[in-house]
């Protein structure tokens, strides 16, 4: 391909290739693909944009139907280069296809009568087997020449046949296809029908490429002067730089009337086209409002069918529904007498089940109240016991002291009786202080408890009337999606009843929420009168401490020395003792209120 370049001088000017490129495709080769199918789109591609830049440069090439066949084997060579294969194009048609044109849009005769008169010079006996055939110079010289022998040799034997025809004059070309011929002459003069003609000069051959160019130089050594193509063919000219020449070797006016013609031609086929279509759509909008209507009365013949079909099934809904309806008051009714009986059996189960409640916690209070008694009876029975063992000691050292103190004075006797009869009144006086003070504290606990019982009945009541107004409510909403799949005809007129059981509901429900706050409200108020009952708890353990110690510091008081200090020592003992008794009884009673309050606590939790 370089020395191709070389040897035809190619100018390589881009810039007005680039303005013929850019006037786009041709309207020649708008439908090129239809005439020549080709599986490369790329090729395709190529093909077009030379073809079209070739009937951009000249007009006469818009029109010439051979001009793909004679570029395409270029085309395929120099794809990837479209510049050089559009030059080599052109030179190919300035130098070996001078004088194709003159008899436009017919074939080139004065070429053709030039190889026919090569070919009578070197071979008579092939042409008057032509002649006695019928075959012209159309048929066995102008189908290799309009496709540059790319139809009849092999990719290799087509580059070795044009590196000879770009290395000599034009004439050479024309020399090729009567070398051709004459090689191929045994073939020939077996063909009798011109269907053989016409295949053999279309299809590839057995022939020996070399053999024909060495026939071609031979036909170029040896044929005469006044014969020779070489005499009629100007000599090798390349093309110009800058700028392509012009190239109007052709009849101007055949062509200028060819496109004329086309153009009229192209304007009646829109014009036809143009009505064409518009009757078209104007017989397609007939057929369709046929097709509209008949749709339309098919359509209303449905839609009576289906009216018709509707007010039966009608009918037979409310047929259905009217039965539906009596079975449904008949199935309320029973639900009505099912729910009162088990209304009344749960209220008869619930009051039997509260008396149980109460009874089981009357004989539980009897019962602590029997282990309270009995235990204050031992504990007093025990203080008894011991204030009387105390008494007993008091004695015998009353009449130790009485023998020992016989000598004492009288202001000393009586000393000892006031002490004694002072001692007297704070045991008294603490015994009834304790006493009120278990009192008291039984009493708290009696209310505490009762004050407990009743709000564990109240909150045990709000919970059974709140689970069984749940499981009425679970037990409607049963109800309701089991008739839902059967009556849904039936839901608009039960959406109202439906939103005023919602409603009760909403009012129970807040009802109850009342009540478990005015619960709360009754625990908050326990649990201050408990802290109430608490502070005077210690108040009063506050004055008996007071009072005790009262009584201790006059007893600590000194009354001489000696036996006054021995019997000191002894109260002070038992008085301790009696006051740690009195500590821990406090304790006891203190934590049974504490478990007791802790008691309803944990039931409400």
């Amino acid at each position: 391909m370089f020395i191709w370049r070389a040897l035809l001088q190619l100018p390589e000017n881009h810039t007005a290739f680039s303005s013929l490129v850019d006037k786009g495709v041709h309207v020649a080769f708008l439908n090129l693909q239809r005439k020549y199918p080709i599986k490369s789109r790329k090729l395709l591609r190529v093909l077009q944009r030379t073809l079209s830049a070739l009937a951009h440069w000249s007009a006469i090439f818009g029109d010439t139907p051979y001009l793909p066949l004679l570029a395409f084997p270029f085309v395929k060579l120099f794809q990837n280069n479209q510049l050089i294969c559009f030059e080599v194009v052109a030179t190919l048609i300035i130098n070996w296809c001078q004088h194709w044109f003159e008899y436009f849009p017919n074939p080139p005769i004065n070429i053709l009568g030039m190889v026919e008169n090569v070919l009578a010079f070197h071979d008579k006996a092939l042409l008057q087997h032509f002649m006695d055939r019928g075959i012209t110079s159309q048929l066995y010289a102008w189908p290799l020449l309009e496709t540059l022998f790319s139809e009849v040799l092999t990719r290799e034997e087509w580059l070795k046949l044009f590196d000879n025809v770009f290395s000599n004059h034009p004439s050479f070309l024309l020399m090729t296809v009567v070398a051709y011929n004459v090689c191929s002459r045994a073939p020939l003069l077996h063909c009798d029908r011109k269907d053989d003609f016409e295949y053999f000069f279309h299809h590839r051959n057995n022939l020996d490429i070399s053999v024909v160019i060495r026939e071609v130089y031979h036909l170029m050594d040896t044929t005469p002067a006044d014969i020779h193509p070489e005499k009629m063919l100007d000599a090798f000219v390349a093309l110009t730089k800058g700028q392509y020449p012009v190239f109007n070797q052709y009849p101007k006016f055949i062509v200028d009337y060819q496109t004329q013609e086309r153009e009229r031609i192209r304007n009646d086929e829109l014009d036809y086209l143009r009505e064409r279509q518009t009757v078209e759509n104007m017989q397609a909008e007939v057929d369709q409002q046929r097709v509209e209507d008949e749709a339309w009365y098919q359509k209303q013949e449905l839609l009576r069918k289906a009216e018709e079909t509707r007010r039966e099934m009608l009918l037979q809904e409310e047929e259905k529904m009217i039965q539906q309806r009596q079975r449904l008051a008949a199935v309320k009714r029973e639900l009505r007498v099912r729910e009162m009986h088990l209304q009344d059996a749960a209220r008869r189960r619930f009051l039997k089940l509260q008396q149980d409640q109460r009874e089981m916690e009357l004989r539980r209070l009897d019962d602590e109240i029997e282990r309270k008694i009995h235990m204050r009876d031992r504990e007093i029975a025990t203080t008894a016991k011991d204030l009387e063992m105390r008494h007993l000691e008091l004695e015998s050292q009353k009449r130790l002291y009485e023998k020992n103190l016989t000598r004492n004075q009288e202001t000393v006797a009586k000393e000892i009786r006031d002490d004694i009869d002072a001692y007297r009144r704070k045991v008294d006086l603490e015994e009834r202080s304790f006493l009120r003070l278990m009192e008291t504290d039984q009493t708290q606990n009696r209310n505490t408890q009762k004050l407990i019982e009743e709000n564990l009945a109240k909150a045990e009541q709000a919970c059974l009337n709140t689970d069984w107004r749940i499981q009425a409510l679970h037990k409607q909403r049963r109800d309701d999606l089991q008739r839902n799949g059967c009556y849904r005809e039936m839901a608009k007129l039960l959406q109202e009843n439906r939103r005023k059981e919602v409603e009760v509901l909403n009012a129970m429900m807040g009802k109850e929420t009342e009540k478990w706050q005015e619960a709360e409200e009754k625990d908050f108020q326990l649990k201050s009168e408990k802290k109430a009952s608490a502070l005077s708890d210690a108040s009063r353990k506050w004055f008996l401490e007071k009072e005790t110690q009262d009584a201790l510091g006059q007893a600590e008081q000194p009354r001489g020395k000696g036996s006054l200090n021995q019997r000191g020592k002894r109260g002070d003992s038992t008085e301790l003792d009696l006051l740690e008794r009195v500590r821990s009884l406090r304790q006891r009673l203190a934590a049974q209120a504490r478990s007791r309050c802790q008691a309803p606590r944990l039931l409400a939790t």
